[in-house]
């Protein structure tokens, strides 16, 4: 029989074993974590504040900036304390929580950049009908969903993982406890449930990259017909960002979970699981936020009101 014990921690790989390269590395994602977190929280109070920013665009554009702010704070601030402290301990709840809360944003990023989609294809291929098919209610609506389907694939993904035993080692060879890295130290050749999650989890991904690709497919031929260069210019502003994040996101993410154990490295699952978990949620406040004139105007309002209102600069050129 196998001695099998009572998992009370694992611990989570490290970047170097050279302290500087470590402290260097801490560095790194601590530059890249605050341009995340300023560039949602900036994106996420921009749109509350601003009224003419009320519209379904940028109801959806909000609760990914949300989604990016809580995605990154998952894995980010962890790895940062490790490398700092140059020791790499991760509690089984910690470890457990860490799983849920990534398979939680993650699938609902993935499920609402679909529901952006849609909604960019109502925009510019059904202009008249927007404002009842984008209605508030319907809006709410799709965001809950996003929500529900993520927790649904967190708690899911989360009990088949780690129902599974863990007898042999427990060095995690990633900087955050993901399911491919959890199944290679797992003592157990059989893992049915997480196979059957995984075939879930890749059927939604599968059914919102086709759907994606209809919509924009359905975005383009509209757009190319418009008469004017800056209409045309100015639809493909909105939606190309859009389509680009997607890529990286599905993509890189799709490859690290099929994968097949046998063609394991840990420099290609690094770089892998950076651009699935730690790419996106930097890339989008940058891309909404700088080639977005709404968002550009409204930051401006904002700046010269914050200036008006300590008396620095004349009330007229608000």
């Amino acid at each position: 029989m196998a001695n099998f014990t009572v998992v009370t921690g694992f611990f989570l790989m490290g970047f170097s074993n050279t302290w500087e390269l470590e402290v260097l590395h801490a560095i790194l994602f601590l530059l890249i974590y605050l341009v995340a977190l300023m560039g949602n929280l900036l994106i996420f109070t921009l749109i509350s504040l601003d009224g003419k920013l009320h519209t379904p665009m940028y109801f959806f554009l909000k609760n990914l900036s949300f989604l990016d702010l809580c995605l990154v704070s998952v894995t980010v601030p962890k790895s940062i304390s490790n490398s700092l402290s140059h020791t790499y301990p991760i509690s089984f709840w910690g470890c457990v929580s860490q799983l849920f809360f990534m398979m939680l944003f993650a699938v609902s990023e993935l499920f609402l950049l679909t529901v952006m989609s849609y909604d960019r294809y109502v925009a510019i291929c059904l202009p008249l009908q927007y404002e009842v098919i984008m209605s508030s209610k319907t809006c709410m609506k799709m965001a809950a969903a996003s929500w529900i389907t993520g927790s649904l694939f967190g708690v899911i993904y989360t009990i088949s993982t780690f129902t599974l035993p863990f007898c042999g080692s427990k060095e995690i060879h990633q900087f955050f406890c993901d399911v491919p890295a959890l199944l290679r130290i797992s003592c157990s050749d059989s893992h049915l449930a997480v196979d059957v999650t995984l075939v879930l989890a890749f059927t939604l991904g599968m059914f919102c990259s086709i759907y994606i690709t209809i919509s924009y497919g359905h975005i383009i031929s509209t757009v190319l017909k418009i008469p004017t260069k800056e209409s045309r210019s100015k639809a493909f502003s909105t939606c190309l960002p859009h389509l680009i994040v997607f890529m990286f996101f599905i993509t890189t993410g799709d490859i690290a979970y099929i994968r097949p154990s046998q063609k394991y490295d840990p420099v290609v699952d690094l770089l892998l699981s950076m651009f699935y978990t730690v790419v996106p949620p930097t890339l989008n406040p940058v891309i909404y936020s700088l080639r977005n004139k709404d968002m550009k105007t409204a930051l401006r309002k904002r700046i010269a009101w914050t200036y008006f209102s300590r008396g620095l600069i004349p009330k007229f050129y608000l």
